[in-house]
This record gives C-alpha cells, sequence and structure tokens, in this order.
C-alpha cells in the first residue's frame, strides 16, 4: 500500500468510526437503552457501535502501525458482523425454537457457525499456526462468507415482513445492501487473486460511512420502528439468495480476472464501472416486481412439472380473503388474491347487489373506476354463467372463434391492460366476475391456470356470498329488534286507546259533572304523555326514558285498584306488607295492570279476582289469581310467554312475553298455576329495594 493509499485509507475509515459514533450517540440520546430495553435496540446500538470501534481500530493502526492493532481490527469486524446477525434475527423473530419454522431452522447455527469460522481463521492468523498460505487463503474465505450470511438474513427480513411494515425497513435494508455487498465484491475479488485489492479496501471505510443516512432514515420515521416490524406467520426460506449470491460472485470474478489481466491502462476505470453496472442490475432485480415476476415464471415453466405450489397458493389466498369482514373490503381482497396468484398489477370487481339487474364495479385495485352496469342478460354475462370458463382477452383477440358468438362489450375493450375475466359462481349463480390486468411478465394461460383461477374464483365466490348472507341476516335481525319493539308499542298504545274509549264512553253520561271534567283532563294529559314516550321508544330504539329506582309497589297496587273500580269491577286487594322494588314505575306498573287485566278478561262479574303484596325470601312477592277459566298446562309451558301467542280473540300476545323478559331484566322470576275452568295465579318475584333508616354507628359510650 503506497502513501497516498495510506492517507485515502486513514480518512476513510476514520470518516466511518467518526460517522458511526455520531449514529451510536444519536440513538443514545433517543433512549435506545432505557428500560425496559428491547432486544431489538440493543443490538442496533451493538452494531453501530461495533462500527465505530471497527473504524477507529485501523486509523490507530495506521496511525501506530502496532500489529496488535490490525488483529484488534479483525476482530472487531467479525463482532459488527456479530452484531448486525443478532439484530436482523431479533427482527426475524427467530429467538427461540417454538417460533422458528422447519425451514429456518438452521438459521442461527449457520450464522454461529459462519462467525466462529472467521474469529477461528483470525486466531490461526495471529498465533502464526499453520501455513501462511494456507491460512491466508482460510482468512479470506471466511471473510467472504461474512457478507454471503448477512445477505441471507436481510433477504429473509425483507422477503417475509408485512407490506405496513415494509416502508419502515426499506431504508435499512437497502443500506445494510449496500455494505454488504461492497464486502462481497472485496473478499471475493481477494478470494479470487489470493489479496485484497488496496484501492477498494481504501474507499471501504467511506463506502460504510456513506450508507449510515440510510440507516438513520429507518430509525427517524417512526419512534417505535422496530415494534412496527411484523413477520408473516410462516416465513418460508427461499434459496434465491444464495442462487444470486453464487451468480454474482461468478461474476465478479469472471470481470475481475478479464481486467485485470487484459484491461491494461483502462483496467481499473472498466472495472469499477462493471462494478457499479452489475449493483445495479442487483438492486433492479431486488426491487422490480416486473423482473421478480419474469423470474418466477421461468423458473416454474423449465424447472418444475407444475407452476404452482398448490397448499402454499390455497394457504395465501384463504389468508387473503379472510383478513376482511365487509363485503366491500373483502372485494378488494379478492382482486389481490387473485392477482397475486398471476403476477398481475391490478383488477376490478364486478358484483350484483341486491335489487339490482345487472353487474356494477363494487372494489378495483391499480385500475381505473367504471360506471358502466353490465346487465345480467347481456352476452357477456349469459357466456360466463352458462360455460364457467376464464375468458383469456388476448385469444380472443387472436382466436374469436374459440368463444362462440361471445361478443365483448365496449366498456370492456375501452380499458387497455384489461386481460382476464375471471367469474365468481356459487351452485350454479354467478354473483359477479374479476377483469385481471395484463401481468408484469408474459405468461401462457394453459390449463392449470384456468383450473387455478376457476377454482379460486369459486372459493371467492362463496366468501362474497357468506358474506352478503351475514349482512343481510344482521339486517332481518335488525328488523326483526324494531317490529319486536313496535309490537309492544302498539300493545301499549292499545291500551291507551281502550282507557280513551272507556272514558268516552262515560263522557255522554257525566258530561255536566266538574268532578268527571277534571277526571276527564288529567286522563287525556297522562295519555298524550304516555303516547310521546312511546314515540320516542319508538323512533330512537330505547327504553323507556328514567332510570332504574326504587319503586313503592303498595301505591301501583292502589292505583291498580282504583282504575279497576272505575271501570266496573271489583279488584280484591290484600297488603300484608308495604314493600319497595326496583325498576321503572311505569313500566311495572303497565306489567301488574297487564296480568290484573288479564285475570279480569278471563273471569266473569261473578268471579273473584285478587291481587296481593307481601314479602317472601328476602324479594317482593307479588300474586295475581282469579277464579275464571284457566289454561291448559300444555299452553302454559309452550306458548304462554312467547310473542304472539294469546287466548284471546282480539289481543296479540304481547303483555306477557314483555312482561316475562322486563321481570328477567330485574332478576326476578313469573311463575304460572292455572287450571282450566277453575282460575288461574301469577305469581312474580321481585328484588327488594331495601332502605336504611338507621346508622350502624353508635355512640361512643355505648355497651
Amino acid at each position: 500500500m503506497n502513501a497516498e493509499n495510506v492517507v485515502l485509507t486513514a480518512w476513510s475509515y476514520g470518516l466511518a468510526g467518526l460517522v458511526y459514533l455520531v449514529f451510536a450517540l444519536s440513538l443514545l440520546q433517543r433512549g435506545y437503552l432505557r428500560a425496559p430495553r428491547e432486544a431489538g435496540r440493543v443490538t442496533l446500538v451493538a452494531a453501530v457501535l461495533c462500527g465505530a470501534l471497527w473504524g477507529w481500530l485501523l486509523l490507530a493502526f495506521l496511525l501506530s502501525g502496532q500489529a496488535v492493532l490490525m488483529s484488534a481490527w479483525y476482530a472487531a469486524d467479525v463482532l459488527r458482523y456479530g452484531a448486525w446477525y443478532a439484530f436482523l434475527l431479533v427482527l426475524l423473530q427467530v429467538r427461540s425454537r417454538e417460533n422458528v419454522s422447519p425451514s429456518m431452522a438452521w438459521i442461527i447455527p449457520c450464522s454461529a457457525a459462519v462467525l466462529i469460522a472467521a474469529l477461528t481463521s483470525q486466531v490461526l492468523a495471529w498465533s502464526g499456526i499453520g501455513a501462511v498460505a494456507e491460512v491466508r487463503k482460510l482468512v479470506l474465505f471466511s471473510s467472504m462468507a461474512l457478507p454471503v450470511m448477512a445477505m441471507i438474513l436481510l433477504e429473509q427480513l425483507f422477503r417475509n415482513v408485512s407490506d405496513d411494515a415494509r416502508w419502515n425497513i426499506k431504508p435499512l435494508c437497502l443500506g445494510l445492501a449496500a455494505i454488504f455487498l461492497f464486502d462481497l465484491y472485496l473478499y471475493s475479488q481477494a478470494v479470487l487473486f489470493s489479496r485484497v485489492d488496496a484501492d477498494t479496501f481504501s474507499i471501504r471505510g467511506a463506502i460504510h460511512a456513506l450508507v449510515v443516512p440510510f440507516l438513520l432514515l429507518s430509525t427517524s420515521r417512526h419512534k417505535d420502528w422496530i415494534a412496527k416490524i411484523q413477520i408473516s406467520k410462516k416465513a418460508a426460506f427461499h434459496s434465491a439468495t444464495l442462487m444470486i449470491a453464487g451468480l454474482y460472485l461468478l461474476f465478479i470474478s469472471g470481470v475481475g480476472y478479464y481486467v485485470r489481466y487484459f484491461g491494461g491502462e483502462w483496467g481499473r476505470a472498466l472495472q469499477l464501472a462493471l462494478i457499479f453496472l452489475g449493483l445495479v442490475v442487483l438492486v433492479i432485480l431486488a426491487l422490480s416486481g416486473a423482473m421478480r415476476a419474469r423470474l418466477k415464471v421461468f423458473l416454474g415453466k423449465h424447472f418444475f412439472r407444475y407452476r404452482y405450489d398448490y397448499r402454499e397458493e390455497w394457504l395465501r389466498f384463504t389468508q387473503t380473503l379472510s383478513a376482511k369482514n365487509s363485503p366491500q373490503e373483502m372485494g378488494g381482497q379478492v382482486v389481490r388474491g387473485l392477482a397475486d396468484m398471476l403476477e398481475s398489477p391490478g383488477g376490478g370487481l364486478w358484483m350484483k347487489n341486491r335489487g339490482e339487474a345487472g353487474y356494477s364495479q363494487t372494489a378495483r385495485w391499480n385500475i381505473g373506476p367504471c360506471q358502466v352496469v353490465e346487465d345480467q342478460n347481456s352476452g357477456l354475462s349469459s357466456f360466463l354463467a352458462g360455460s364457467g370458463w376464464v375468458v383469456n382477452l388476448e385469444e380472443y383477440r387472436s382466436f374469436p372463434r374459440r368463444y362462440g358468438q361471445l361478443v365483448l362489450p365496449g366498456w370492456l375493450q375501452d380499458i387497455p391492460q384489461a386481460w382476464l375475466i375471471v367469474p365468481l359462481t356459487v351452485a350454479d349463480e354467478m354473483i359477479g366476475f374479476v377483469v385481471l390486468a395484463r401481468a408484469r411478465a408474459r405468461m401462457d394461460v394453459n390449463w392449470e391456470v384456468n383450473d387455478l383461477l376457476k377454482t379460486a374464483g369459486r372459493q371467492a365466490a362463496s366468501f362474497l356470498a357468506q358474506m352478503q348472507a351475514t349482512e343481510a341476516l344482521l339486517e332481518v335481525r335488525k328488523f326483526d329488534a324494531f317490529n319486536r319493539m313496535s309490537a309492544f308499542v302498539v300493545h301499549d298504545l292499545k291500551n291507551v286507546v281502550t282507557q280513551l274509549s272507556l272514558m268516552m264512553k262515560n263522557a255522554k253520561r257525566l258530561h255536566n259533572n266538574p268532578e268527571f271534567q277534571q277526571d276527564m283532563l288529567i286522563t287525556v294529559e297522562n295519555s298524550l304523555d304516555r303516547m310521546r314516550q312511546l314515540m320516542l321508544q319508538l323512533r330512537e330504539g330505547a327504553t323507556p326514558p328514567g332510570t332504574v329506582v326504587g319503586v313503592n309497589l303498595e301505591a301501583i297496587i292502589h292505583r291498580i285498584e282504583s282504575v279497576a273500580r272505575d271501570r266496573g269491577r271489583r279488584l280484591d286487594v290484600v297488603v300484608a306488607e308495604p314493600v319497595v322494588t326496583r325498576g321503572h314505575e311505569e313500566r311495572l306498573e303497565r306489567i301488574i295492570g297487564h296480568m290484573v287485566q288479564n285475570a279480569f278478561d278471563a273471569t266473569d262479574s261473578k268471579d273473584r279476582v285478587w291481587l296481593k303484596l307481601d314479602r317472601m325470601s328476602g324479594q317482593a312477592l307479588i300474586e295475581v289469581g282469579d277464579t275464571g277459566r284457566g289454561m291448559t298446562p300444555e299452553f302454559v309451558r309452550d306458548r304462554l310467554f312467547k310473542p304472539f301467542q294469546t287466548t284471546k280473540k282480539a289481543g296479540m300476545g304481547i303483555g306477557a312475553y314483555e312482561s316475562f323478559q322486563y321481570v328477567q331484566e330485574l332478576g326476578g322470576k313469573i311463575s304460572v298455576d292455572s287450571h282450566v275452568n277453575q282460575g288461574t295465579i301469577v305469581t312474580m318475584l321481585l328484588p327488594l329495594f331495601e332502605i336504611q333508616r338507621q346508622s350502624d354507628l353508635q355512640p361512643l359510650g355505648a355497651a
């Protein structure tokens, strides 16, 4: 290494040490080591600090010339890679055997083996054991293995990270990829020529320093960016990185060999230009969806008997469909799931909604909106529903006779990227179809692709139909709840109308009576207030206004007795003990009044009807009995407390059901003892509302 290279190397590695040190201080200042410590943050700080130590140690060696500093620098280089390995493994979430998939179970031992081999070779070189040439070759090979293993880990992280987290991690992956690829080039060339290139080695520190902004960008995008990184549940290993790394090594070796021996004066410039071109190609291969699609099609066409791994495709497609829980969101997932099978960049979903006579666009992905509604009896709809075929528009344009008398609508021909039409059928009914955009790579749509799309289309259709049926069921349940509430309201309105009718009947006879006029005004006012409450309940779907409070049952019973007396009926009231329960006073009065009215309806004027209030077993007891017609045991067991079941000719069968439901809401219980032509006893138990009138505190001098 000449004097100019020494100065450049010193500046280069000194810059790397300074930049990494500033980066480490920035991480520490942001609390990366504060409790509670996270493994991802700790390993990141360790990797950055090792990078700073790595740069400063080589600078110190160049300034002092002490060999021990050079050995320490080699060790720091291995430790730096070890810290990056640990950081990537933490992000991959392979910290325990329980969450490691079988295809990645070897990744931790391999990482450890590479590090141990690198450290062992350094120890052998430092101790002087073995032949110098062999040890030197071992050092170079182990040094080359470090970036290869790092690229494998980095590729696994980028491949298996979720789409939402990829935005956070992309700068980190680009920065680390630049570091590892540069080191891979340096040591692959050294392995080929048995020596490290001085020019490349001199700028290594500067290259590492220049990519630090990428790492800084990832750490500054989100405060908890490491926690936001989520790995897919099944992180499968692929050999793409090993293939690319091997091909890259051969490419660099061949280029280096040719340029070194045949390049002459232009050798160095040509070498750097080709290396830059190789890096650009690698970045394109890594980031280009079209290149990945072409590679996948090429491999599936020439190296495998079947193009698809059906188990993998089915699991991925099912997971895609299960990720959303509404027809609107699921529609987009159906399009993406079908498109991903064929490397298609976009598509749209046309579905027939309830009450419509055609198919309209309900979801789209990377495709323009379309307002046209395709009639369900059109040529395209009839062909898709009748044949179940996947229509290949490229094949249709070249060989239209293969599709019989099919004529494509104009709106479909106006979509320039339209490629395939996949029908979505459930049983014998087509609920929609998907139009996929042209794939990124040229693909032969053969029988395998057609069968896969037709089967996937049926599965997607069943998911969409089930989701629509679920929404329809929820809507029916809402209407059912509204109808049930309406029945309650109508039942209460019937009672109000009955009360007003009785008042109008008596008004013809007592219209000149001042007391009756006053009672009539009070009754009309109460009826209006009750109807307002019922309208509010019907409009808002709420329970009657008011909170659950203590209700004096004795007062309610006396009011019911007064109403019965006004109607000309006798009600025997027995209040053994005044009790208070909790609930809505108006609802309780309506329920007890309903039971009394049922007793009156089931009896003649000569029969007895009674209402008893008592306390039993820590509960309020309300008993309504009569000596009337009674009910059969089968009716009491199977129909009494069911809605719309009644023995009355003009009844609705709502009052008993409402009473039973509300008493249960309060924590009470209703029981019925009835015998035909003997009478009925209805017993209602309600929780007591105890009011403590005395204090538990006693005077200090009390014994």
